[in-house]
């Protein structure tokens, strides 16, 4: 590759997700601004949007707070039930509650990656969630490439789990990068090189000697 298209390959790698990010985080605003408007009153976007978090802030720790009395769980608990009763928004309430608590509560077992092998010579990234099947197989999440948040939850045997000492960075690096992305330290490549060699060294040498 000539030098201009390795300059233009090297700057278009560090611009373009700038731009995306300055981009996406100036979309945010303006519909956070158009709300914040809306719901004060101010007339300056910036006031507005500030006073809101200010109030959003309160509220959440008004309602934690809530939360630590009896009166806060039993409110909960009504809620909960109510809006189970409801076709279709029980679903968005539910997995958006369980999504919160586990980015906020989530536990150490959830942030440990594995890999499972669901057909024969092929492996797949997948993170253990600390649940269990009445059964007793244990539930990993395979999360889809690049998007995580989508994904298939599995229920597998604790002997069909293979371990990787991998940390969660690494392989979330590896899946939002559909495998191209690695890190400095190089772990996942010492992984799969050792995996392999181990493989290589338990074959026979078919290879002649040398009279």
């Amino acid at each position: 590759m000539s030098s201009w298209k390795r300059d233009a390959a090297s700057g278009l790698i560090v611009v373009i997700p700038v731009v995306v990010t300055l981009y996406i985080i100036y979309w945010v605003f303006g519909n956070l601004a158009g709300l914040a408007l809306a719901a004060t009153g101010i007339g300056n976007p910036y006031l507005a949007v500030v006073l809101s978090l200010v109030v959003f802030v309160l509220v959440v720790f008004a309602v934690g707070y809530l939360m630590r009395t009896a009166v806060g769980r039993f409110l909960e608990d009504q809620l909960d039930e109510v809006i189970n009763h409801v076709p279709g928004l029980r679903i968005i309430y539910n997995a958006s509650k369980m999504a919160v608590e586990t980015a906020l509560n989530g536990t150490e077992e959830f942030q440990k990656p594995v890999k499972v092998e669901p057909w024969e010579g092929m492996r797949m990234t997948a993170f253990r969630t600390g649940q269990r099947a009445t059964d007793g197989r244990e539930v990993v999440f395979i999360p889809t490439s690049p998007n995580i948040t989508t994904g298939f939850v599995v229920e597998i045997d604790q002997d069909d789990i293979i371990e990787t000492g991998e940390t969660a960075e690494d392989a979330l690096t590896r899946v939002l990068s559909a495998g191209f992305g690695t890190n400095e330290r190089g772990d996942v490549e010492r992984y799969v090189d050792e995996d392999a060699l181990a493989e290589r060294d338990d074959e026979p040498n078919s290879e002649p000697s040398d009279a």
